[in-house]
């Protein structure tokens, strides 16, 4: 806008100044001709006078030297009873004999070029009735004197005039763009998830309107943000009372492998409850900063997320593996998302498929990329992109469509990806792709080649901690 605004003056300047200056230098320059001849009228004109009174030519040298240079004024007298042409008495002769006869003729004033030049031929009634001519020679350095000067002030004044009308419109400019700029600037900063931006009211009404427009806006996003916390925490308040009784219910189930497990995951439930009452709560949202040591060992959160699920898969007759988990692997994750991923994709697998299908967990390790592979040996996906999409609130036959979302979040918080495609297990296979250096993925890579090209190139890794491979 600054630059359009700038733009925009000087053309319209620019022809504001061509329209005036060039009309204005053709009239100086016309002025100036003017001027000289007139000048050479007024010597002529000095001359006529003893013309009229005497043709004696000493005392018209006389009268020629005190109007003018004898160089530049000549006075033709005809001969008595000769009208058709003239000798050259005083003074230098430049125009023709043709121009001077047809002057005496017309009897009025005429001008002719010459070299160097213009003449003034300007006729005088003698005493005796005959013509005399007088002739005034004017140089073009006097037709032209001043005619630059002036031009050139006018080439000085209309530079002027363009200039400061740029510096005008630019700053006009600058007034303008800033508030918008300003506006543009807290836009983002509002995206990025800083809920405390705020624009300035400054600069042309329109902009100050959008500003305090802008600004509502931003209130009102922090109440509904803040108004969503708490109808969070009020809800997973709620599911305190129902919890509570499912602990009690648990300690009452006595000892044994399914006893222990159902009381573990009730405590655990009860902390998810209370980290999500403490996080709605809290009134500004905090955000994770990765560095040196930020993260989570994935391998680790891999065995006891599989030692967990390891139990029900027995109860149902599935056959697991794990693979890839028998050395640290560090990943820019928090552990509590990694296991969050984890339990919502192997929920998924005792969710949708049938009691008895096989399922695995693979992890390899890369060097700037670490890929955990959940597989299952069910009948597969049919649509891996509605899949992806349900992830996105349109869940269907009983999904809350949460399960997918989770991983998704998790793996492009790193600058990864989530992809679904069919399994060595001849199911579905969920590829996560956490990012190391937080680069993105690459848009087009087929994960089951580079997972076989990595399968190959290692040892065979251990399946799992005895009795654990069913």
């Amino acid at each position: 806008m600054r630059w359009a605004l700038v733009k925009v003056s000087l053309a319209v300047t620019a022809m504001v100044v061509v329209a005036f200056a060039v009309p204005l230098g053709l009239v100086i320059r016309e002025m100036a001709r003017d001027r000289a001849f007139s000048n050479a009228e007024r010597e002529a004109a000095a001359v006529a006078p003893a013309l009229s009174i005497t043709t004696d030519r000493e005392q018209l040298e006389r009268v020629v030297a005190s109007a003018g240079s004898d160089a530049g004024m000549a006075v033709h007298i005809p001969a008595p009873g000769d009208r058709s042409g003239g000798a050259t008495d005083i003074g230098r002769q430049r125009a023709t004999d043709e121009d001077i006869a047809a002057v005496r003729r017309m009897g009025r004033a005429s001008t002719t070029e010459v070299g160097g030049g213009s003449t003034l031929l300007q006729p005088v009634a003698l005493s005796s009735g005959e013509i005399a001519v007088v002739e005034v020679y004017v140089p073009e350095s006097e037709v032209t004197n001043g005619v630059g000067t002036a031009w050139a002030v006018l080439a000085a004044v209309g530079a002027a005039l363009i200039v400061g009308s740029v510096a005008v419109a630019d700053r006009l400019g600058v007034r303008m763009v800033q508030p918008a700029r300003r506006l543009v600037e807290g836009a983002h900063e509002l995206g990025e998830g800083r809920l405390g931006a705020r624009v300035p009211v400054e600069g042309p009404d329109e902009l100050r309107r959008a500003a305090v427009a802008f600004n509502s806006m931003a209130d009102q996003v922090v109440q509904l943000l803040a108004n969503e916390r708490e109808l969070a925490a009020d809800l997973s308040h709620r599911l305190r009372t129902p919890l509570t009784v499912l602990r009690l219910n648990a300690a009452s189930l006595g000892d044994g492998p399914a006893a222990e497990q159902t009381r573990a995951a009730v405590e655990q439930l009860e902390r998810e409850v209370d980290t999500i009452i403490r996080t709605a709560r809290d009134a500004k949202p905090q955000t994770a900063v990765a560095g040196p040591g930020a993260g989570c060992d994935a391998a680790e959160v891999v065995r006891e997320r599989m030692g967990f699920w390891s139990a029900l898969a027995e109860d149902e007759g599935r056959k697991w593996r794990v693979a890839g988990a028998d050395r640290p692997v560090r990943i820019p994750v928090a552990r509590t998302d990694l296991a969050a991923s984890l339990d919502a994709l192997l929920g998924n697998v005792f969710r949708h498929t049938a009691e008895g299908t096989a399922f695995a967990v693979d992890l390899h390790n890369g060097e700037d990329a670490v890929i955990v592979l959940v597989s299952d040996a069910g009948t597969g996906i049919a649509d891996p992109e509605a899949a992806m999409a349900r992830g996105r609130g349109s869940g269907t036959d009983g999904s809350t469509g949460l399960g997918l979302d989770i991983v998704r979040r998790m793996a492009e918080s790193t600058g990864g990806d989530v992809r679904i495609g069919a399994s060595v297990l001849g199911g579905t296979e969920v590829r996560i792709w956490i990012q190391l250096d937080g680069r993105t993925a690459p848009a087009r890579r087929g994960h089951r080649g580079a997972v076989r090209r990595r399968r190959q190139s290692r040892a065979p890794a251990p399946a799992a901690p005895a009795g654990r491979d069913h």
